[in-house]
């Protein structure tokens, strides 16, 4: 496989993604817009999730496509940020017609990151409605990842986390791409070192080419979880989008979205705990003009795991150091 022209998710025809930040607050949204509406779906395993307009994204039920998708940080309060990336959609005119009304779809998911150095102290009503609006309205093909948007105060257990996303074109020709806001109560890096478990799939350099450590260090599989006393709280949670210009229905979308948790699971040690709200949307766009075949569509969400790994490593490798930081970045620490 080879990177799309960006190594971004917008290398899937027919989305953009905006990003706004609060660096004061240490959080921020990412919105990913659809024009035109994408089929959608969602696959959540991790145990506490914080999601908004999820229902109606199983197969059966009604509603077929989305005008896109927020993942914010703020845990609960950011589910507020999808009613500002809706208020700006629907005075573009996008949106579910119901007579007279545009109704944008916009489902959405949240991280925990309220416990991480920024001043949460925001009055009575808090800041990720208008986040939301703002990262609508930026959204474009390109974006930045790392510390920006719903990775802004995002955490590992061993270093920051942050805003990821990469892409890939499969041999068939199709386009894969992933985003995802990292956030793991476990370790993206494998024991010690700043080594990616994500590294059999790295394509090129993207998040560092160090590749795999030899020999493997002594404590790879020691259990490294982000405040383990939980004196901090449950700060946890990695939410993603996975995308992809095939025509799929609503059922190989949420397909696609399972096989994409195998990207966390390649990626993140431990994954999928009880207190990590884990969760992956798939959108298809379908703007290939393609239904992939059984063998391609196998294919397909093979190189949605590897692809969702990949952007899980490059959010933490970007990610920008900053005095308050409760871990290090990737880039500051000791090899």
């Amino acid at each position: 496989m080879k990177t799309g022209l960006r190594n971004l998710i917008t290398d899937v025809a027919g989305l953009t993604v905006g990003n706004a930040s609060d660096t004061r607050l240490n959080s921020g949204v990412t919105a990913i817009v659809c024009d035109p509406p994408a089929t959608a779906a969602v696959q959540v395993l991790g145990g506490a999730p914080g999601t908004r307009e999820t229902d109606l994204l199983e197969p059966h039920n009604t509603v077929e496509t989305v005008n896109g998708l927020v993942l914010s940080g703020g845990s609960a309060f950011g589910l507020d940020a999808a009613s500002g990336a809706q208020a700006y959609l629907r005075e573009q005119g996008k949106g579910f017609e119901v007579g007279p009304h545009r109704i944008p779809i916009i489902p959405a998911a949240i991280l925990f990151d309220l416990i991480n150095g920024g001043d949460k102290d925001w009055g009575r009503y808090p800041p990720y409605r208008d986040m939301g609006y703002q990262a609508a309205a930026a959204a474009s093909e390109d974006f930045s990842i790392g510390t920006a948007g719903a990775g802004t105060g995002a955490l590992t257990a061993t270093f920051k986390g942050g805003l990821g996303s990469a892409s890939a074109i499969v041999a068939d020709g199709l386009t894969i791409g992933a985003l995802v806001g990292a956030n793991p109560m476990g370790t993206a890096t494998i024991g010690s070192s700043r080594h990616f478990w994500a590294a059999p799939f790295e394509i090129g350099d993207e998040f560092g080419g160090l590749g795999m450590p030899s020999p493997l260090p002594s404590d790879a599989t020691d259990l490294k979880i982000k405040f383990r006393d939980m004196s901090r709280g449950v700060s946890n949670t990695t939410i993603a989008v996975i995308a992809t210009d095939a025509q799929l229905t609503k059922a190989e979308a949420k397909r696609l979205a399972i096989a994409s948790h195998a990207g966390f699971a390649r990626a993140i040690w431990p994954s999928h705990t009880p207190f990590d709200g884990d969760l992956v949307f798939a959108l298809a766009t379908g703007a290939s003009g393609r239904k992939p075949t059984v063998d391609e569509f196998i294919d397909l969400c093979a190189a949605a795991a590897s692809t969702m790994s990949r952007a899980i490593a490059r959010g933490i490798y970007v990610a920008k150091p900053d005095d308050r930081d409760l871990m290090p970045a990737w880039t500051t620490a000791d090899d």
